[in-house]
């Protein structure tokens, strides 16, 4: 209740002050993941690509999935849903691949199924 009433107030004093906000502010509010200066960013932006390039999609989705719905779901329901989620993508091709790949000590090269 206390974070969220932190969160509020500076929601309310950037929204009535018009106050602009830095990344950096942002970043420390727990508004953004992650900032970078300039110089970074098309290291970062490269690196970010490349990995969710190579990433098992399904997981991908099932896992942007679960965290939105968290916002909504109690504990009991969150859990039904992740505990569903796993056992599907327990039974795809990509779990198979990525299985394999470790056991192999290779990268996985996941298809999105």
């Amino acid at each position: 209740a206390q974070q969220r009433q932190a969160r509020r107030a500076r929601a309310a004093g950037l929204a009535l002050l018009g106050d602009k906000l830095s990344a950096k502010q942002a970043q420390d509010w727990g508004l953004i993941w992650q900032c970078v200066a300039d110089a970074e960013f098309d290291a970062t932006l490269e690196r970010l690509a490349q990995h969710f390039a190579k990433a098992p999609t399904k997981g991908l989705a099932f896992t942007k999935r679960a965290l939105q719905a968290s916002l909504a779901n109690d504990l009991a329901t969150q859990l039904d849903l992740e505990r569903d989620m796993m056992r599907e993508l327990g039974r795809s091709a990509d779990y198979a691949e990525g299985v394999a790949a470790f056991l192999d000590k290779r990268e996985p090269q996941f298809k999105g199924q």
